[in-house]
């Protein structure tokens, strides 16, 4: 009986991405977070081309990565683990601009950088690419509230950890 280690690589484990992406930071300190999606059959629709809810989903991924990767998660902010009060971020609003179709089996980039932070909200940008060209756009807004629905001034901790002071 062969025994493997947790370290281990299985079935080309240790080239795989993380399953949350990566974080990059720029010169400046600004942070951007990129996650890797493959479109699967699931995804598109009667024309065989990326139906347009998928990328919604693939940006929500996006922004939950992102939030993840600098160190805090919905779960946490739901919960309270996180030291504040119980809250949540939701989506004021979204404007999405599609460029060229996606379809199956293609691997696309999802790519989310903060465009400004508020007292309560944050304002995202989002981009989807295939090999560097532009697949759709979208900037979201999305705002802090407590579980009773009162929005809620973003912790210190997180609006650091997105760059801003």
């Amino acid at each position: 009986m062969t025994k493997t280690t947790p370290s281990a690589p299985v079935d080309g484990a240790a080239d795989w991405p993380d399953l949350a992406g990566r974080l990059i930071v720029d010169d400046a300190g600004g942070k951007r977070h990129q996650l890797p999606v493959r479109v699967y059959f699931e995804d598109t629709d009667f024309s065989t081309l990326v139906y347009h809810a998928s990328y919604v989903r693939w940006c929500e991924r996006g922004r939950s990565d992102f939030l993840r990767l600098l160190g805090s998660d919905h779960r946490r902010l739901i919960d309270g683990s996180d030291g504040g009060e119980r809250s949540a971020f939701v989506v004021r609003r979204m404007t999405f601009d599609f460029y060229r179709p996606a379809r199956i089996d293609e691997i696309l980039l999802v790519e989310t950088s903060v465009k400004e932070i508020g007292g309560a909200s944050l304002t995202l940008t989002q981009q989807i690419t295939r090999d560097g060209q532009r697949i759709c756009e979208a900037d979201v807004i999305v705002v802090l509230i407590t579980v009773s629905g009162k929005p809620i001034r973003i912790a210190e901790e997180i609006r650091r950890a997105f760059g801003a002071s």
